[in-house]
């Protein structure tokens, strides 16, 4: 960056914020330790705070399921069409990508995910879901509403972008693999490093964690139809009962993990769903079961998947009962691990150290869960954290994918001020660092 430039840029932050940012200050990472909470101060106006409470609301009370969000796309467009962001509609069936800044390299992207579950709110209050049987239960209402915010502020600062800044709502991350469609589409071909956030109620408000290297699991889903031969319940012998087979197959499941994995290399095989009959005195034909599993590894992952097709036709015989296993990939893609950049890691802590403090950052440990966000890091480096929500002063919030899930939206600003100040110190750190300093993926 130019020295004028550079004064212009301090010259905007000064007015914005009514104070004088001094020379002797104390800075950071080439000088930019002001660009984070001036961000935050600027997300906490009571104007663009309520506005983003508008947002999302609106899109609380209109759950999408992947792949089904128009309406919620619809209003990404509008309010973009609001600040002059141009943008590509439709991408992976539902997703809107737009841009801000010079149009030219390098490029750095943010992402949100638009879609909802398929469950039923239990929360009672004034913006409950709209849709019988559909809910936003894992916070992506207010990951979309927070990239608006930080459009909004990035848009506010265009010409200070010293590249272009990509925002990637993206549709289908409960197990469509929204992210992978982004991929496949193209439009991410020259970007540099993405970003990307998600609330936790695990975190106090105002606070932010993730860590280097693997972060969340790689996961997989599976059903399995059990066929036998029906019967009344009562003559057991004339029927072949898959609904015996079935209960054994589960508790062989169990010992993959128990008996054939590393204690020290974290997987897990779930048993979720269990369909069979219909009557108390009659063996039904078949049964249908499903789950899913995850493993941090690539080769515990097909291992598993392996045993698991293994179990289930195996013991399907022991019990003289057919059974067929699908690993529903066409719909629910494997999704691989998330594993963070070391370098990107190092760069998210001193941004967020600059806006929170840095012991408001907590390293946390890995997860079992599993994000879609991981196909864009197949691609380019890439880094995802979560923000805290939880007000001490209340009781616990229900965790995600609860029917009692809540969103404190005073964790809006935080999150929206967080993805515009990495993808603009993202950029500025390239044009000021030297040539040979870059933020390369690292070799896993």
């Amino acid at each position: 960056m130019s020295f004028l430039k550079w004064v212009s840029f301090v010259l905007i932050l000064h007015l914005l914020n009514s104070c004088m940012i001094s020379s002797s200050s104390s800075l950071t990472s080439n000088g930019f330790s002001q660009i984070p909470p001036k961000f935050l101060a600027l997300a906490k106006r009571a104007d663009f705070f309520d506005w983003m409470v508008g947002i999302r609301r609106k899109i609380h009370e209109n759950p999408e399921l992947g792949y089904e969000e128009v309406e919620t796309s619809k209003l990404v467009r509008t309010e973009l069409e609001k600040m002059g962001v141009s943008y590509k509609y439709p991408v992976a069936v539902t997703g809107v990508i737009g841009y801000i800044g010079t149009g030219q390299a390098p490029f750095v992207a943010l992402r949100a995910d638009m879609d909802a579950l398929s469950m039923q709110e239990m929360v009672e209050w004034e913006h409950k879901s709209k849709i019988p049987g559909k809910m936003h239960a894992c916070g992506h209402d207010a990951h979309t509403t927070m990239l608006l915010g930080a459009a909004r502020l990035l848009k506010e600062h265009q010409d200070e972008l010293q590249g272009t800044v990509i925002l990637v709502f993206q549709p289908a991350e409960e197990g469509g693999g929204g992210a992978k469609k982004i991929v496949e589409a193209g439009v991410l071909e020259n970007v540099s490093a993405i970003f990307g956030l998600h609330v936790t109620n695990q975190l106090a408000l105002g606070q932010v964690s993730s860590r280097e290297g693997p972060l969340l699991a790689g996961s997989g889903f599976f059903e399995a139809k059990i066929s036998g031969k029906g019967g009344h319940a009562a003559l057991p012998q004339h029927a072949i009962d898959p609904i015996l087979a079935a209960s054994n197959v589960i508790v062989s499941l169990q010992h993959l993990v128990s008996r054939e994995a590393d204690p020290l290399d974290s997987q897990v095989v779930t048993v979720a769903k269990f369909e069979g009959g219909g009557a108390f005195n009659v063996i039904p034909d078949s049964v249908t079961i499903g789950g899913t599993f995850r493993a941090f590894s690539t080769k515990s992952f097909k291992q598993l998947q392996k045993r698991i097709e293994q179990v289930i036709t195996r013991q399907a015989s022991v019990h003289m009962c057919n059974a067929t296993v699908d690993f529903l990939q066409e719909v629910k893609p494997f999704f691989p691990p998330t594993v963070n950049d070391k370098g990107l890691h190092q760069f998210f802590k001193n941004v967020s150290g600059d806006m929170l403090g840095i012991e408001n950052y907590v390293e946390m440990q890995p997860l079992m869960g599993s994000e879609d966000f991981s196909f864009y890091q197949e691609s380019m480096p890439g880094h995802f954290s979560f923000v805290g929500m939880q007000n001490e002063a209340h009781s616990p919030m229900a965790s995600p994918h609860s029917p009692y899930f809540e969103v404190n939206e005073e964790l809006l600003p935080y999150g929206a001020s967080l993805h515009a100040s990495m993808a603009t110190r993202y950029l500025l750190d390239l044009k000021t660092s030297s040539p040979n300093k870059s933020y390369e993926k690292d070799e896993l």
